[in-house]
């Protein structure tokens, strides 16, 4: 008797949840299709009634992280994204940058983790890391009330200071070095939006003025 759509579904969800956390810890290379069934507790020949090839599964288990785990972090952080606003991306800066999401290795977001191995994948992987990077900057810029092209910016350097600082706290071998890449990460990225808020303030003075 064959298996139900929804039983297929969900043994899926189970092979890239498994995967997305192997990847983490073991990198792209670090990981065989053998590993992922074992450690989701199936079989091998269960692996192409769902994807190509292992490369066809990195790409989906990157992916998995914007509205898998990642829905969780942003929740345990407090992120509510239907309900933005500037203190929300301060506390989405500091949730990321925070020695839990660095030591987290299980649960960190890909673009932290996997990288190098991205960058070195196929195409699908690295649309799958541009789609959590654009999620990224939409949230931040969503906090934002000046003008688009503006914000969408300051955005783009609010997560690359985020991405970047973490990246580098987690190669480096001084914990102290890495604590204060993360901090000066922070810092630079709150003054980004600390910046956008005040020159929304200041344009919003100004057409009210020009309205009288």
């Amino acid at each position: 008797m064959p298996y139900s759509a929804d039983h297929k579904k969900k043994t899926r969800a189970k092979i890239v949840e498994t995967a997305r956390v192997l990847f983490n810890r073991h990198g792209f290379n670090g990981v065989s299709i053998d590993m992922v069934m074992q450690a989701a507790g199936l079989t091998r020949g269960g692996f192409y009634n769902h994807f190509k090839n292992k490369e066809d599964l990195f790409s989906e288990a990157v992916m998995s992280f914007l509205m898998g785990r990642g829905a969780v972090w942003r929740k345990d952080a407090g992120v509510d994204v239907t309900n933005l606003k500037p203190e929300m991306a301060f506390q989405m800066i500091d949730a990321y940058l925070s020695p839990e999401h660095l030591n987290d290795l299980d649960g960190q977001c890909p673009m932290i983790a996997l990288p190098s191995d991205i960058a070195r994948g196929g195409a699908d992987a690295q649309k799958s890391l541009q789609v959590l990077l654009e999620a990224m900057v939409s949230l931040f810029q969503a906090n934002m009330s000046a003008e688009k092209d503006e914000t969408k910016q300051w955005a783009q350097s609010i997560s690359a200071l985020c991405v970047g600082g973490m990246v580098l706290s987690r190669a480096l071998p001084d914990s102290d070095l890495a604590r204060q890449i993360r901090l000066a990460a922070g810092q630079s990225a709150k003054e980004i939006l600390r910046h956008a808020s005040l020159h929304a303030d200041q344009s919003g003075q100004a057409g009210n003025a020009q309205s009288c």
